[in-house]
């Protein structure tokens, strides 16, 4: 290696000219955002801290359950301090250049410390052991604490992760291998870098930190993300009905409507085309239409939870039957879309309107007696909280339910992008799933209340009348169609043991299946990518418990698309010639993926 020379020490320093416009720029934005949240601040005044979530309590209240018991508190001090000095040991013999057994390991599946300097460093290895063995006292000492309420533990545990995952040494400079390495190649030039990043989020957030997950830039409804051609066919004020473009000379006589959640845009369905359910049921010979909701503002205020079945559901049903003159129908509902669908199954069943003839449901909640770790944020003190905000304004802000999201898997959906934005420096890459994540929609206030006092709160869908649309009881048991049933087995938003439960609420031949992987990725799961595969038991009726189902469960290999092409076209493989959605008895609006779509009414998510 050549010695070092003025001439190349200086050549390896960043050029002063950036340094300067990095730092003119950090310092303009800083105080730009200083002055606006100084002025927010006298606008609002001072303020009493308050504690919506509950948290301070909760924790309270473990402290003093666990203090009661001050013999096992003592002995979990006496293992941690036993792993410390098992951990000083192994490093010591690490030094001396021996290797021994780890005290921690991270799970294969641990993104944080994939850099192999995690591994073969011993000061990194001894700060990602000594972590990984606090984290573990910790939570164990607090998870399951006798005496505190299932609630409350249940908010304890999530929060306590919450705190260890934000202390994990990878989210600090000087504690990650991968960021000290850019540090001292770049001369710090990735942490201005990422002091500007972190402004920039700050400013795009309104004063509030938004994370940026992708280059949103990059994407384009109907250019690169949403492309499969169609038309929209009719629209309400809730929502547009596309109608796609088919593909083959013969279609299934039986139309195939898609109602997905209002709390995300339908576009999950429809990324790109080789992953596009849309497309596939296009080119599988379905006539399909799907729901694309508004992005509501405050003069929905007032719209209910019955809105969205009449002026959803019931509406697109009306507008499908004009549209192909058919009587019979194939819905999909996807998570929340799913849990309106079986309401307004229930609605039509008393009603003894027959048109919806086949059902299925994506990763769906029905019965809510388990909700997950959603249940966290769900309770009267933090439901109250929230209704004052949405009744301000007429609404629930897109982010805010985002954010919640986001916190069941921080790792991957907070503290990586941190990591690789604010400490790295760099830009987001673009990636379309991630552009969809980010593009969340409001929700009426009043209809939203409703949702989480009636459906989380008080597990009412499942009790025979205990719902009332339009002056009509609502009864699951007498949904008699064939319904599917699709569930994914890591899906942290509708564990899919709760999505079971819901599953043996109707009173028809059911068939479930569970996918493998998550709320996303197990349903948008192509059969040419031959990925997670399925479990399927071939019991005709479902077993009472969960874990019985799953005993008797095989797994299949392929996609779930497959196997619920094979269940649907059975009901009625009755084929007609393929319907054009521009010579429709209804008069196209504009091509899809039409104008509902695209509007962003949340400043702090807009591109």
């Amino acid at each position: 290696m050549a010695a070092p020379t003025p001439e190349n020490v200086f050549a390896e320093l960043p050029d002063p000219k950036e340094v300067a416009k990095t730092y003119a720029e950090v310092a303009q934005r800083a105080s730009h955002l200083i002055s606006e949240h100084v002025q927010r601040q006298l606008k609002k005044g001072v303020s009493t801290p308050s504690d919506e979530l509950g948290i301070a309590q909760a924790f309270m209240d473990m402290m003093a359950k666990l203090l009661a018991n001050p013999y096992k508190l003592a002995q979990s001090q006496m293992n941690l301090v036993w792993d410390y000095f098992s951990l000083w040991q192994h490093s010591m013999l690490r030094v001396m250049g021996m290797h021994g057994a780890p005290i921690a390991q991270p799970e294969k599946t641990d993104k944080r410390f994939k850099d192999e300097q995690w591994e073969e460093h011993f000061l990194f290895d001894f700060i990602k052991q000594s972590y990984l063995i606090t984290a573990r006292h910790v939570h164990d000492t607090v998870c399951c604490v006798e005496g505190l309420d299932e609630h409350s533990q249940k908010k304890v545990n999530f929060f306590t992760r919450q705190y260890i995952d934000a202390l994990s040494p990878s989210n600090f400079a000087l504690t990650n291998p991968e960021v000290f390495r850019e540090t001292v190649k770049n001369n710090g030039q990735n942490l201005i870098k990422g002091l500007n990043n972190l402004l920039r989020d700050m400013e795009d957030g309104g004063g509030q930190l938004r994370v940026k997950m992708t280059d949103t830039t990059a994407f384009e409804l109907g250019r690169n993300v949403a492309t499969t051609p169609g038309k929209v066919v009719f629209q309400t004020d809730m929502m547009q009905l596309i109608q796609y473009t088919p593909r083959t000379d013969k279609v299934l006589k039986r139309p195939l409507l898609i109602v997905p959640p209002w709390i995300n845009k339908f576009y999950i369905l429809d990324l790109r085309e080789k992953n596009s359910y849309i497309k596939w049921c296009v080119d599988q010979g379905h006539t399909v239409f799907v729901v694309s909701w508004v992005n509501p503002d405050e003069r929905l205020a007032e719209k209910t939870f019955e809105s969205y079945v009449h002026e959803g559901i019931v509406a697109a049903l009306d507008a499908i039957e004009k549209q192909t003159g058919e009587k019979e129908m194939n819905v999909c509902g996807y998570c929340l879309g799913g849990t309106l669908l079986a309401t307004t199954l229930a609605y039509l069943a008393a009603k003894k309107d027959k048109r919806i003839a086949t059902a299925t449901f994506f990763t769906t909640m029905i019965d809510f007696s388990e909700p997950g770790e959603l249940g966290v944020f769900i309770d009267e003190g933090q439901v109250s909280s929230l209704e004052k905000k949405m009744f301000e304004r007429g609404y629930l802000e897109g982010s805010e339910m985002a954010g919640t999201f986001n916190m069941m898997r921080a790792n991957d959906l907070i503290w990586s992008f941190v990591v690789n934005n604010y400490l790295m420096g760099k830009d987001p890459f673009p990636f379309d799933l991630l552009y969809w994540n980010s593009d969340s929609t409001r929700m009426p206030a009043k209809m939203h209340s409703y949702y989480l006092r009636t459906m989380y709160m008080e597990n009412r869908l499942v009790e025979p009348g205990g719902i009332v649309v339009d002056g009509v009881p609502l009864d699951l048991s007498k949904i008699k169609i064939p319904c599917y049933f699709i569930s994914t087995l890591e899906d942290h938003i509708a564990p899919w043991k709760s999505t079971y439960l819901g599953a043996q609420a109707l009173g028809g031949p059911v068939r479930f299946v569970l996918g493998g992987s998550g709320h996303i990725a197990g349903i948008v799961n192509p059969p040419a990518s031959n990925k997670y595969g399925y479990w399927l038991n071939p019991s005709a009726k479902l077993p009472k418990d969960a874990d019985a189902w799953f005993e008797g469960a095989q797994h299949q290999e392929g996609s779930w698309w497959t196997d619920w092409q094979g269940w649907v076209v059975p009901q009625d493989p009755e084929q007609v010639d393929a319907r054009d959605p521009a010579k429709g008895k209804l008069k196209p609006i504009e091509d899809a993926p039409g104008s509902f779509v695209k509007v962003r009414l949340d400043a702090t998510q807009a591109a």
